[in-house]
Formats: structure tokens, C-alpha cells, sequence
């Protein structure tokens, strides 16, 4: 993990081996940004024009090197795009922050330390420059090289991370400042865990593996463990999770990691698609659309790093994740399109396609985390392809049995950086579930499947409790080149909603 620090130091002063500046797009050309200001004197007050004359505009993401003046303890300068400059009186977004810090971070890969001077007006600002240069010095390395190369012993591995990131202009005995930057910490490491675990590859992350890693990191953190087994799934009679997990030799699991807080007065359930890889059983998923199905587990790794995180910031509210694991193999064992499921809420499910199989570990540890009574359910899912086809891949979809809950998470979306889109769940999509056979089946009408998904989730979640759903099948992973503070495979999608939700359910702020 990248270390961050506050520094004291001056831009001029500071010892590292590049320092990050902003640059905005004006009308004329490239601005230098606020907290660029001794950079830009050591360049005697021409450093817009020297980033001019290398083409530089200013543009988001933008980002440019070049060698630092005598007048700095640096040997490189990298300025990076923060977008058009903000009006009057106004400040640059926390977003447009993030995601030159992010762009800022995966350019320096390899170095061991940078300073970043971007604009830091508040707290709200050191939040973001933090997360967005932490996150975007993460690396998936665990699996590559590392080789000595013979005749000069150098290391022919991949570039590691940024090492350490300097944020300067930030005040280190400024109470605010520090908690936001210790905030920005525990937030980006637990969403590179995220990262890390999609990223891992599904003959090393079985459900018995993820039970594992999940139950360790818990019990470092003060949260609390039950992990059913493939006996106990059978004898409680979880008959999704089992009639997903049954084809195949790694058995399923469901976690449930319980933190409390002694003076909480709310309770968050947060359930996770945990399916560690997805050949869509027997349905078998077409050439080209399995290579990525190791990331179908992103739901529950974003439960598991929600969970941690509240209690590493000690969050005052009780939060329960449930982390339902399985593998979806096709074999002489595995669930038949036709067959049917009794559900561990006793309902039955008649399975139209094995590949709509999230759905079905989904429900039953929706009756689960339901029974305990929580003051809401949020699961995470990468469930249809259909969100995809609506809402592209850096969006995911909202929906709830809530009008009012379901704005709240929107809204918490947005401000923490996550794009999202509130969606519907019409009642006559419910009908197209119909079965002749069991209770409901679990397919409908292929137009509308996202939705559809949803309302057959809607299905399992105790009555009188407020529920929403989110959809990251699109963000959860990114096969395109990485922008911003968004790296290529896994990108922790969610894992900032679900932590500023519990954030704000703990201190009453919820809207």
C-alpha cells in the first residue's frame, strides 16, 4: 500500500523524485492551478508557458513531464489536467481532484516518492487528492516476473507503485485535515483489497479461499465470523446457494461478518455476489465471454471491504455483510435448466437458465440477512449484462422498494465519485417471472432483464424492510486502458457508496 503523509515541507523544499502540479484550461491557454505557486516562481512565473510550448492545454487527465528548474529539490515537475477553470468564487470538484491525482499517481509507477501540490481549499479537497493519488498508485502485481535478469542483477519485474505520496499545502495539526487524510487512507486500501480480490485469479479464489481471506482480515479488525459450510448449507436448506455451488469440486460458502458499534442505533445489512467464477453452468456462457467471469465475485469483495473499513473508522453503526460464494461449473452434478430449487425462505424457484444464478445465491442471503432485522439491506451484484446494455460501464444501477432511499444512494454515489442511475422496478415485469411449475421462475422477458433481476430479488427480502440494489455489472471491471485513478481489471466498484452510507446512517445524515 502507497503510504501517504502530510508534509510540512514547502513545494520548493521538499526532497522527492517528482512533484505533481495542476494545470486548468483557460481561456487562453494552460493556468497554472492554486498550490502550484513556488513551482511556478522557480520557473520565474513561466511555467503556463512553458506547458504551452509543449502542448499542454489543461485538459482532464492531461498529464505532462518535464525537467524541474534549479530552483526545487526535484528532479521532474509533472503537471496534470484539472478540466476548464471553475467560476468566480468557485472551487475545483472533488472528482475532477481525484482523478488528476489518480492520473498524477499511475504516471509516477515506479518512483518512491512524489509531492502533490494541487489546489487543497478544505478538507473535502485533501479527501479527494488523497483517495484519488492512492488509488491510482494501486497495482495487481502478485502473479508477475520479478526475475533477476542475468549479467546486471537488476529486477526485471513490473514498475511498483508510487511508494509514497506527499500531499502538500494540507495542515498535518489541522484536526480536519488529519481525519481526512486518515479517512482517504482506510478508504483506499480497502477498495484496492476489493481490487486485489477480483483481480485474483479463480483457481487461487474458490469460495472455501475467499471464506478465508475474508474471515482473517475480520478477526485483525475486531469483526466477527460465521462461515457456513457446504454441511450447514445442506442442513439449513439454502437451496440456492447449494443448487449454484453443486456442480462443481470448490463447494460454496456464506460469510456473514458482523461489526457493532456499543453505541450505535442503526443496523446495515450489505449482501454480496460472491460467485468466484462464472461459466454460466450448464447454460454455458459463449466463446469470448468467459475470460473475465473471475471478476463475478465484485459485489461480495465490495461487501467484505465495506464491512472492514467501517469498523477500521470505527463507525458508529452496527453493519452486517453477508457474502454469498459460490463457483458455477457445469458437470454431471450441476443444476438443469428446468430444475427446481426450494429457496432457504421455503419459496420455489424454477431455473430457466443456470446463468442467471446470481439471483439465486442472492435470495437466499437476502432471507438471511433479513431474519436479523436490519434497518436496511443494500446488495451488491455484478448481476445483468442487461445493466450493461443501459447504462454503459462506468455506471451502476440503483433500484429499491424505497423512492426515498434509493435518491439517498444516488446522491451518495455522486458525491463520493461513483456514477450511478436510479432505477425502476415496474410491477409488470413482476408477471413475466410467472411459473407453471413453481413459485416464480428465475428469468423473465429479456427486455428490461436488469430490472427484471431486481424484482426477482424484491422477492426475498423480509417485509417492512427498506432494500436497494446495485447493479456494477458495467463499473465492477475495466477491460480498457486505465484513466484517472481507474486502472485496468478490478476497480472496487461500490465499495465508497456502501462505506459514506454507513458514514452517514451513523451520524443521522441521511436525508
Amino acid at each position: 500500500m502507497t503510504a501517504l503523509t502530510l508534509s510540512t515541507a514547502g513545494a520548493a523544499t521538499l526532497r522527492a523524485d517528482a512533484l505533481v502540479v495542476g494545470v486548468a484550461k483557460g481561456p487562453k491557454g494552460a493556468i497554472v492551478a492554486a498550490g502550484a505557486e513556488a513551482v511556478d516562481k522557480a520557473f520565474d512565473g513561466k511555467l503556463a508557458g512553458v506547458l504551452d510550448a509543449l502542448g499542454a492545454s489543461g485538459a482532464e487527465g492531461e498529464v505532462t513531464k518535464l525537467p524541474a528548474p534549479a530552483g526545487l529539490k526535484v528532479p521532474v515537475v509533472l503537471a496534470v489536467g484539472l478540466g476548464s477553470v471553475p467560476e468566480k468564487d468557485e472551487s475545483f470538484d472533488e472528482e475532477v481532484l481525484r482523478r488528476a491525482a489518480g492520473a498524477a499517481a499511475r504516471a509516477l509507477h515506479g518512483s518512491k516518492k512524489a509531492g502533490f501540490a494541487l489546489p487543497l481549499e478544505d478538507a473535502s479537497a485533501v479527501t479527494a487528492v488523497a483517495e484519488g493519488a492512492l488509488l491510482g498508485a494501486y497495482a495487481f502485481t502478485a502473479y508477475q516476473g520479478g526475475e533477476k535478469k542475468a549479467g546486471n542483477g537488476k529486477d526485471s519485474g513490473p514498475k511498483r507503485p508510487l511508494a509514497e505520496v506527499a500531499l502538500l499545502g494540507a495542515k498535518p495539526r489541522d484536526k480536519e485535515h488529519k481525519a481526512a487524510a486518515e479517512r482517504a487512507a482506510v478508504v483506499a486500501a480497502e477498495v484496492n483489497v476489493a481490487r486485489d480480490l477480483v483481480n485474483t485469479p479463480p483457481n487461487d479464489l474458490t469460495p472455501e479461499a475467499f471464506a478465508a481471506v475474508a474471515s482473517a482480515a475480520a478477526k485483525e479488525n475486531g469483526v466477527k465470523v460465521q462461515v457456513l459450510d457446504e454441511k450447514a448449507l445442506v442442513k439449513g436448506a439454502y437451496g440456492g446457494i447449494m443448487g449454484v455451488g453443486k456442480g462443481s469440486e470448490n463447494p460454496p460458502r456464506l460469510v456473514k461478518l458482523t461489526y457493532t458499534h456499543p453505541k450505535a442505533e442503526k443496523t446495515l445489512a450489505f449482501v454480496g455476489k460472491g460467485i468466484t467464477y462464472d461459466s454460466g453452468g450448464i447454460s454455458l456462457k459463449p466463446a469470448g465471454h468467459n475470460e473475465t467471469m473471475k471478476c463475478d465475485m465484485a459485489g461480495a469483495a465490495a461487501v467484505f471491504a465495506s464491512v472492514v473499513a467501517a469498523a477500521k473508522l470505527g463507525l458508529r453503526v452496527n453493519v452486517t455483510g453477508w457474502l454469498a460464494l459460490a463457483e458455477n461449473m457445469p458437470s454431471g452434478s450441476a443444476t438443469k435448466p428446468g430444475d427446481v430449487l426450494r429457496m432457504y425462505s421455503g419459496k420455489t424457484v424454477e431455473v430457466l437458465n443456470t446463468d442467471a444464478e446470481g439471483r439465486l445465491v442472492l435470495g437466499d442471503a437476502l432471507t438471511k440477512a433479513s431474519e436479523d432485522n436490519p434497518d436496511a439491506i443494500v446488495d451488491v451484484a455484478t448481476l445483468t449484462g442487461a445493466m450493461v446494455l443501459a447504462l454503459g460501464d462506468r455506471t451502476f444501477g440503483i433500484m429499491s422498494n424505497d423512492d426515498a432511499f434509493r435518491t439517498s444512494i444516488h446522491e451518495i454515489a455522486e458525491e463520493v465519485g461513483e456514477s450511478s442511475w436510479p432505477m425502476p422496478l415496474p410491477a409488470e415485469l413482476r408477471k413475466t417471472m410467472d411459473s407453471p411449475t413453481a413459485d416464480i421462475a428465475n428469468m423473465g422477458v429479456r427486455m428490461g432483464g436488469g430490472l427484471v433481476a431486481g424484482l426477482f430479488l424484491q422477492e426475498f427480502v423480509g417485509e417492512g424492510i427498506t432494500w436497494a440494489h446495485l447493479d456494477i455489472a458495467g463499473p465492477a471491471f475495466h477491460e480498457g486502458a486505465p484513466h484517472g485513478y481507474t486502472p485496468k481489471g478490478g476497480t472496487g466498484s461500490a465499495v465508497r457508496t456502501l462505506v459514506r452510507l454507513a458514514e452517514r446512517t451513523a451520524t443521522g445524515d441521511l436525508g
